[in-house]
């Protein structure tokens, strides 16, 4: 059901000096999904994107960014097509979209289908889908409430713009599975609900904090983030946490052999 991979640091680094590389593979090759893959990493100050609606373990060009990027912020997604069961480019992560003076990336793994009939409800609507995903309803409903409540003081300390995110990440979260990288440009914000680690190595030289949906083999010491858990990193560094209190995910018995 997708897959995730994040990553901050307090300078730029090459890739090969991360698990970036090890992630390609896992886009039908190691793991199934096959429907499309994406990378957004920051460069000079503003976020490239490549993406393809091809499996992630065949792309030359993911090969090749995976190997010879050099950025201090990344996303990463493999996509397993479930709504809809599309595999086109525009439903393909990760989404990027302006908001409150900033420009956003996001990408997500889970299942939140009810999303779609709960942003379409809205009286006004600040943020219009161009695929077809509950994926980037969900990141439209979560911008759309920070240009409403917050506009462009979201950046302001006095905000609070992470509790509204956590806010609206435990709402949309009670209709699925919720787990996902967001980036105003200067933060990696991750949330997880049933499905996400990180691996931080503060006080390195850099500073790096990895986020991926399950640990990348080579790297030992990931940790799972307890459900409803909202981790900040800022220039590899953790900045703020929260916890938020969705229903725990429903983990249904495997059959027996």
């Amino acid at each position: 059901m997708c897959e995730l991979f994040g990553l901050s640091a307090s300078r730029p680094i090459h890739a090969r000096e991360t698990p970036l590389g090890r992630f390609p593979p896992r886009g039908g090759r190691l793991a199934d999904n096959p429907d499309g893959w994406g990378l957004a990493w920051r460069e000079a100050g503003a976020f490239r994107i490549a993406k393809e609606a091809l499996p992630g373990c065949d792309s030359v060009l993911f090969a090749s960014l995976a190997e010879t990027l050099v950025s201090d912020l990344v996303i990463a997604h493999v996509r397993k097509a479930r709504f809809p069961p599309v595999n086109t480019l525009g439903n393909t992560h990760p989404f990027r979209r302006a908001c409150c003076g900033r420009t956003w990336v996001f990408a997500h793994n889970g299942l939140v289908p009810e999303i779609v009939e709960m942003e379409e409800a809205r009286p006004e609507r600040f943020c219009l889908p161009e695929g077809e995903t509950d994926s980037e309803f969900a990141f439209c409903h979560l911008l759309g409430h920070l240009h409403e409540h917050l506009g462009r003081h979201v950046h302001d300390p006095a905000a609070d713009w992470l509790a509204e995110v956590a806010r609206i990440s435990e709402l949309i979260a009670l209709g699925g599975k919720f787990n996902f990288l967001l980036s105003d440009g200067a933060c990696l914000i991750a949330y997880g609900h049933d499905r996400l680690h990180y691996l931080e190595t503060a006080g390195g030289a850099p500073d790096v904090a990895l986020v991926a949906t399950e640990p990348l083999s080579g790297h030992g010491g990931w940790t799972p983030f307890a459900p409803g858990e909202l981790r900040i990193y800022r220039s590899g560094a953790l900045v703020e946490r929260l916890q938020t209190h969705p229903p725990e995910p429903e983990i249904k018995p495997k059959a027996a052999p």
